[in-house]
Parts: C-alpha cells; sequence; structure tokens
C-alpha cells in the first residue's frame, strides 16, 4: 500500500536533504529517497572528504617546507598514505550520520533504495534488482538526483588506471606519477593534493588557462604558484586519446598542431560533470530536458510537469553544493507561498580549496569590461599584510571591481590564504550592494587577512594606507 505525503524529495544531497529539511519546517509531511547515504555526491565523495585530504596535504606541506622558518624542527618527516584516506572517510562517515539525524529530527520519513518516478504522483522505491519494494504518493515531488563526472570516448574510464574523483579520494597505494585532465577546481585541488604528497603532477587544460572561470591574475599566479612546486601545466591543449599499457596510461595530447605522448601510472578525468536524468522515470513522464539536465523555471524551479520540481547539480551550472541547497530552500519557500527575492546567480561565490585558495563572486576584470562597465580596480597583496607575514602566508592578493560610475561593488577575485573564508564578506556586501565607501567605512580588526579587502578597496581610489 502506496504512503502518502505532501512532498518527496528524489535525492538526498545537499539540496534534496535541505529541501526536506526546510519543508518539514513549514509543516508539509516529507519523505526522501536515496539509495545510498544521505549527503550526496558533496558530503560522500567531494565537497567534505575532499577538504580532509586537502587539510593533510596542508598541514605536511607547512611542516616539511616552512617548519624552521617557525623555528620547528622534525626530524624524518614521514606519512602514512592509508591513514590519510581512512581520515577523510571517518570525517565523511560522521557528517552524513549527522545528516540522518536530522531526518530524524525533523520527523522526515527516509527511504533507502532506487527512487523512480511512476507518474507524476507517484514514486516506486526499488530494490537492487528493480523490484518495487515501496510506492510513495506525493502532491509535489522534487528532483534532487545530482550530476556524476562527465565521461568522453577519449578518456575511457576504467576506475583503476583512468579515474575519476570519487576513486582519487580513495586509492589504495600513493601514485607516483599522476596526469590531471582538466584544470577546474576538482582537477586542481587533487593537483596540489598529490603533488604536496611527492607525485609527479601534469595537468592538461583545453582553455588558455588553469580555473579558467576565474580572472585572468588569479589564474596566472596559480599557475606560478603550481609551477613552483614543480606541477607541468598545458594549456590550450587538447587530449586526443587515453590508453592503458599494462600498469600505465598512455595519454596523447595536441597543442598548436604538435603531438605529444605523456605517461604516467594513473591519469584522473576531471573534466567537468553532466546531470543524472536517466533511469528515474523522466522520459515516459515528458519531463522537459536541456543538454542532458532538467529544464526548469529558475525563479520557482518547476519543471514542465506542473507539480514536479529540479534543484541542484541536475538543472545545470553552477554545480555547486552550496547552490543547490539556496535552491532546495527556495523551491520550497516558493511551493509554501512566500514572497521572496529570486536567487541572484550573479552573486554566487565560487572556491577552490588548493594552496593558495582562491575564491570569487561577481564580474572578473574581463567580463566587466565586455559588459561595457568603465571600472576602477583595487588590489591589495598579501605581501603587504602584517597579518600574512606573522602567519607565513604571503602568497597572493585581493582584488575588487567597482563600477566608477556610481562606486558599487561588481565583483572580488581572492588568491591566498583563506581565501575561501574571506569571500564571505564581499558575498555580504555584494548583496547589500555596498560601494567602496561602505567598505573603507568599516572598521576591520587589526591584525586579521580580512583587512586586506579593506585596503583593496581604498587602493582602488587612490586612499590606500599600507601600500
Amino acid at each position: 500500500m502506496a504512503k502518502s505525503f505532501d512532498i518527496a524529495v528524489l535525492g538526498g544531497g545537499p539540496g534534496g536533504y535541505v529541501a526536506a529539511i526546510r519543508a518539514a519546517q513549514l509543516g508539509y509531511k516529507t519523505a526522501v529517497i536515496d539509495k545510498d547515504n544521505l549527503g550526496g555526491i558533496c558530503l560522500n565523495w567531494g565537497c567534505i572528504p575532499t577538504k580532509s585530504l586537502l587539510k593533510n596535504a596542508e598541514l605536511y606541506d607547512s611542516i616539511k617546507n616552512h617548519g624552521e622558518e617557525f623555528g620547528i624542527k622534525v626530524e624524518g618527516l614521514s606519512y602514512d598514505f592509508s591513514k590519510i584516506i581512512q581520515r577523510s572517510r571517518d570525517v565523511s562517515d560522521k557528517v552524513t550520520k549527522g545528516v540522518e539525524f536530522l531526518m530524524k529530527k525533523n520527523k522526515i520519513e527516509r527511504f533507502r533504495g532506487y527512487g523512480k518516478l511512476k507518474s507524476k504522483n507517484e514514486i516506486q522505491i526499488l530494490d537492487e534488482n528493480d523490484n518495487e519494494i515501496e510506492l510513495v504518493k506525493a502532491d509535489k515531488i522534487i528532483i534532487a538526483t545530482g550530476a556524476r563526472p562527465k565521461q568522453v570516448p577519449a578518456i575511457p574510464v576504467d576506475y583503476k588506471n583512468i579515474i575519476t574523483s570519487k576513486e582519487a579520494m580513495s586509492l589504495d597505494k600513493m601514485p607516483d606519477e599522476l596526469i590531471v585532465i582538466g584544470a577546474g577546481a576538482i582537477g586542481v585541488e587533487f593537483a596540489y593534493f598529490y603533488s604536496v604528497l611527492g607525485a609527479k603532477v601534469t595537468i592538461i587544460e583545453m582553455l588558455d588557462r588553469v580555473v579558467p572561470v576565474e580572472d585572468k591574475e588569479v589564474s596566472d599566479t596559480l599557475a606560478r604558484s603550481f609551477k613552483k612546486r614543480g606541477i607541468k601545466i598545458y594549456t590550450n591543449t587538447k587530449v586526443e586519446k587515453a590508453v592503458v599499457k599494462g600498469k600505465s596510461v598512455l595519454v596523447t595530447i595536441e597543442k598548436n598542431g604538435k603531438k605529444e605522448e605523456l605517461k604516467a601510472g594513473k591519469v584522473l578525468n576531471a573534466i567537468g560533470v553532466t546531470g543524472n536524468v536517466e533511469g528515474f522515470g523522466l522520459e515516459e513522464l515528458r519531463v522537459e530536458l536541456f543538454k542532458n539536465h532538467i529544464k526548469v523555471d529558475k525563479a520557482t524551479y518547476r519543471t514542465n510537469i506542473e507539480n514536479i520540481y529540479a534543484i541542484g547539480d541536475v538543472i545545470g551550472p553552477p554545480w555547486l553544493a552550496h547552490v543547490a541547497s539556496a535552491e532546495g530552500v527556495q523551491c520550497i519557500e516558493k511551493i509554501h507561498g512566500m514572497h521572496i527575492p529570486d536567487i541572484d546567480y550573479n552573486s554566487i561565490p565560487g572556491c577552490t580549496y588548493c594552496q593558495p585558495q582562491v575564491a570569487s563572486i561577481g564580474l572578473s576584470e574581463e567580463k566587466a569590461k565586455a559588459d561595457g562597465y568603465e571600472i576602477k580596480i583595487g588590489k591589495f597583496p598579501f605581501s603587504a599584510s602584517g597579518k600574512s607575514a606573522a602567519i607565513g602566508e604571503r602568497e597572493g592578493f585581493v582584488k575588487l571591481i567597482f563600477n566608477a560610475k556610481y562606486g558599487e561593488l561588481l565583483g572580488a577575485h581572492i588568491i591566498g590564504a583563506e581565501a575561501t573564508e574571506l569571500i564571505a564578506e564581499l558575498g555580504i556586501a555584494k548583496s547589500h550592494e555596498a560601494t567602496y565607501e561602505s567598505i573603507i567605512q568599516t572598521v576591520h580588526a587589526h591584525p586579521t587577512l580580512s583587512e586586506s579587502i579593506m585596503e583593496a578597496a581604498a587602493n582602488a581610489y587612490g586612499e590606500a594606507i599600507n601600500i
């Protein structure tokens, strides 16, 4: 016999479980359906466990290369790769168990199994043999099935030699050589992690720079830092094919009409993601798709089927956990009839957690100029920051972009220590339509890295004190 709910959420990732909790808070009888642990890719195989790995690398790198600078001497410094991986898995397990607890706390019924739409108001819960074990009925259904690594024929992933991010965070042994295909956030984070632990790392990027969605100055700074670490970087380079031979992978690349063959024990496919739209019954219900993602009204997140909604990575870029969570809340509150502003997709922070960290929000210098703005740019290097000197983190800068006509903040770009934390101040500033004056006139504590934001704003108008 079917169980009935007001709202059923298909997928328990950062979009799905957040939507379920907000629905329960607003009084809806709610169900969430997922065949795996709650938390989705982010908590199980993405955001959280990778940050654990990156912290290990940061700590090891700090002691190995900067310990004596701080008067700390360690004889015979080494690491246990299996313990590094196990810590990452333990962190993930703790966080996902916390999400399961939140389901109970909010009285959300949790179904474990593969969910498939049977009709616009019904979801079958299937076991591993595709047998129906439960039937869920709901007035409204929210699809939050996420995304998976994109694959192309030229890079035939075998999950052993040619791997995805999931395998990269749970290898049995440390690779001697690693080729990373794709220099977005996932690619550069793993490149940093494995290079710090001693692997010979090569990055291949089809576009003209690493982290190509970022401001060019940020990309150039990160590339210089990586090259100092010994990471080899190919940009404007196409991968023609990757072939496994024995225990190695041969990668044929083409740049400026010239071909070259590279070799490594492991190759990481980090070329992007694609929506999980297959096998959920979308085709049978004729839910409209666009470029392998579900097409929705970005104000309400409703699909072309009146009571079916979709949120998160499955509806396309930006593929970010915090965007999925925001969409989950927004979708539920719109269903509830609340009058709230739409999400401003031009003010979404992007963060990359390698060292130096990279974070940004709003327009890059290039984009602001292309959009026709007359701009003022303020920069402040961390090399001029007292706090940066004290903590030994002097690499990078803060770069702010203002509309010259009105003075409002158009974009912010940070590369350096704690960039992913510092960007939050600029997110609030931008959402409140802050001007350079309001940033300058906000007294920042001394000594802090955040002072660099104030100094960058002042620099745009010739008022900087410490540079």
